[in-house]
């Protein structure tokens, strides 16, 4: 499609408007999942762990096995190399709803390393005290280490989602849209400077708002 009779402001409306929601759209759904999942497995590595809640070595070690094998791959390639994975999941693997998946998949990881190493954090003395008090395992996980970790989780969740968008925009390389796809299809490979240099702008844009939100919340629960 020839843009050289559109305006910029046309040309935003029409292509750079609509990825933006698109990108959005992706970064919360996946965000939410990722984050979600995160939080399961980062629970359990932390129980599961030596001297843990629950110790339970196997688990503890094929989750840090898992854990460490996704977080090894670039994005791109683990994008493509689970296309049969996502074709199975959403019946595509082409689209904002392909995406999700290698975006969930790709972000989990980092989310339960995220909170394992914020449960890390808790004073050992803190959770003893809960145990001398007989609150249930559920009650120090919730009441004990999710609470005297939330700045420490909302720092690295912040850098986390900063890094899901970073994947947003790479997902619109093999057939996610967003403002990824825009910038490539539109942008680099139709010489377009304009377009890709404004989709480069609003991206740093989100980033900082991203990085502005994250500091305000971890100032207020510090």
């Amino acid at each position: 499609m020839s843009l050289s009779r559109y305006s910029f402001s046309q040309i935003f409306n029409m292509l750079i408007l609509p990825a933006i929601f698109d990108t959005l759209w992706m970064l919360v759904i996946s965000g939410v999942i990722s984050v979600a999942l995160g939080f399961v497995i980062g629970v359990i590595m932390t129980l599961t762990e030596k001297g843990g809640l629950c110790e339970n070595l196997f688990i503890n070690r094929v989750l840090d096995l898992l854990v460490n094998v996704i977080r090894s791959f670039p994005f791109i390639i683990l994008m493509i190399s689970i296309i049969p994975f996502t074709r199975l999941i959403v019946g595509s693997s082409i689209g904002d709803t392909a995406a999700l998946v290698p975006l969930t998949v790709a972000c989990t990881p980092f989310m339960a390393r995220i909170f394992q190493n914020s449960f890390k954090e808790v004073d050992p003395a803190l959770i003893e005290a809960a145990q001398s008090w007989g609150a249930s395992k559920s009650q120090i996980v919730f009441k004990v280490m999710l609470k005297e970790s939330v700045p420490s989780i909302i720092s690295g969740l912040c850098l986390a989602i900063i890094n899901l968008l970073g994947c947003t925009a790479m997902a619109g390389a093999v057939g996610a849209g967003g403002l990824g796809a825009i910038a490539l299809t539109y942008g680099y490979q139709n010489f377009n400077e304009t377009i890709m240099y404004s989709i480069v702008v609003i991206l740093i844009l989100m980033v900082a708002f991203i990085q502005y939100l994250g500091d305000l919340l971890y100032r207020k629960m510090k």
